[in-house]
């Protein structure tokens, strides 16, 4: 399953969300939306409006969420091809 952090500079809500990925394993890939504002823009379309979103396959959520974050340990995994 493919993870990635929709995140900003000096947000604390993000670098938490970060730390607690990091320390269940999983990896991920980190989007800076004050580097990428194309990013933003794309987040806003599909209804969010809080940082960190966080985009794990078929789930998505915005904010610092550790119950969603486990809820990703027992989220079926596909195979990458």
């Amino acid at each position: 399953m493919r993870i990635t952090i929709y995140t900003r500079n000096n947000c604390v809500q993000c670098h938490a969300t970060k730390r607690a990925m990091e320390s269940r394993g999983f990896a991920f890939e980190m989007v800076n939306v004050d580097h990428v504002p194309e990013a933003a823009d794309k987040l806003r379309a599909m209804g969010f409006r809080q940082l960190p979103v966080v985009v794990a396959g078929d789930i998505s959520w915005s904010g610092f969420r550790p119950d969603m974050i486990n809820r990703l340990h027992t989220a079926p995994r596909v195979a990458s091809a």
